[in-house]
């Protein structure tokens, strides 16, 4: 855990959030900023900058990640319909806490392309 990270500090409890998610390697929260009438956060309790840094040793980390999208996805009625997972990397792409992060979000028709 990196003290100084907020998405750490959820992920730890230190800081409330909505709980849609709590795994082993994986924390997931609502968006306090929606911009689909799901949007989920799912963040790996382990400090990940982003994911530029992945490697092979965060396999886990991702398979988990997926496993609790499928099941957010089904719990909140939109697997059949469909949802979008998203990862932010760098400031152009608009990552704005540097822990690394995907956006789920459904709920909703989706843009594409996505703008």
């Amino acid at each position: 855990m990196n003290d100084d990270c907020v998405f750490c500090r959820i992920a730890a409890g230190e800081i409330p959030s909505r709980e849609a998610y709590h795994g082993h390697l994986v924390y997931g929260f609502y968006d306090q900023q929606p911009v689909a009438p799901v949007h989920v956060l799912l963040v790996p309790h382990q400090h990940v900058t982003s994911a530029a840094e992945l490697g092979p040793e965060h396999g886990d980390i991702l398979a988990e990640m997926a496993v609790a999208a499928q099941a957010i996805a089904e719990r909140e009625g939109i697997g059949d319909d469909g949802y979008r997972l998203v990862f932010n990397v760098g400031d152009a792409a608009g990552a704005t806490v540097p822990h690394l992060h995907m956006h789920m979000l459904g709920g909703r028709k989706m843009a594409w392309p996505p703008g």
